[in-house]
């Protein structure tokens, strides 16, 4: 019987940690984790990747788009996004993919569609950002980029 592919997916912030699992397909948000600083934040990513025996971690990166204005701060982002995952000490046969997490945290918005939620996620808990890496997760597995 063939193992069912696990799969993490991080949405990377400054102050949070969006959190979201597939496994079998089936992909499910997970308590964010709240950054102190980057080698906690490291830890918790290497525990949760290890404890989970993950086969793939799929990142959340913002691409380019086409105003010139922002393209420095996303050129600043996925320079700290990719310095990040550079921190991560991961088994060797985790495979890392990045993905495009362009309008990820308004797309997961629009999907809570309880007004309580929606309160919720708008707080810094870190709820919202566990539902963006959720759309991350979904739009890796909706492009069966599975390596």
């Amino acid at each position: 019987m063939e193992k069912s592919l696990v799969v993490i997916a991080l949405d990377i912030g400054l102050k949070r940690i969006g959190v979201a699992k597939a496994v079998c397909g089936i992909p499910l948000c997970l308590a964010p984790i709240l950054r102190q600083n980057r080698n906690q934040a490291a830890n918790a990513v290497n525990a949760l990747v290890n404890t989970a025996k993950a086969d793939v971690l799929v990142v959340g990166i913002p691409m380019k788009d086409n105003l010139e204005s922002k393209e420095d701060a996303i050129a600043q982002m996925q320079r700290r996004i990719k310095h990040f995952v550079g921190l991560l000490t991961l088994p060797k046969n985790t495979k890392v993919v990045f993905i495009d997490e362009n309008f990820s945290s308004q797309e997961a918005l629009e999907k809570l569609e309880d007004k309580k939620m929606r309160k919720k996620a708008h707080s810094k808990d870190g709820t919202l950002d566990s539902h963006a890496a959720l759309v991350i997760l979904e739009r890796f597995l909706a492009t069966k980029q599975i390596p």
